[in-house]
């Protein structure tokens, strides 16, 4: 396992999901409940990029066909019948956002 520095604390916004590349993969970084979560930015649906979507009440939601999933779990709780997402461990270090690969 590796811890990938990825981004600027400060640069991950309310209510919105931030992308980013760890480990070869495309990651989506969202700040919730004062804390920082990172899961799949690829839509496990169509393959659509979750960080141009909308986030809220926990979820985000695919911008093409609406599936949303649970950001602390990367569970699909509706839209089109699709595998969950993949959630990452992150730390904050002196301002930086890190996330674990591997």
């Amino acid at each position: 396992m590796t811890w990938h520095p990825v981004a600027r604390a400060a640069d991950i916004g309310p209510d919105e999901a931030l992308p980013v590349e760890a480990g070869g993969r495309a990651i989506a970084l969202i700040a919730i409940d004062g804390r920082i979560c990172a899961v799949d930015d690829v839509c496990t649906h169509e393959f659509a990029m979750l960080s141009d979507g909308l986030v809220e009440d926990g979820c985000i939601e695919c911008p093409l066909h609406q599936a949303r999933f649970r950001i602390d779990t990367g569970a699909r709780v509706s839209g089109p019948e699709c595998a969950g997402l993949s959630v990452y461990e992150t730390k904050v270090d002196a301002g930086t956002v890190y996330v674990k690969t591997g």
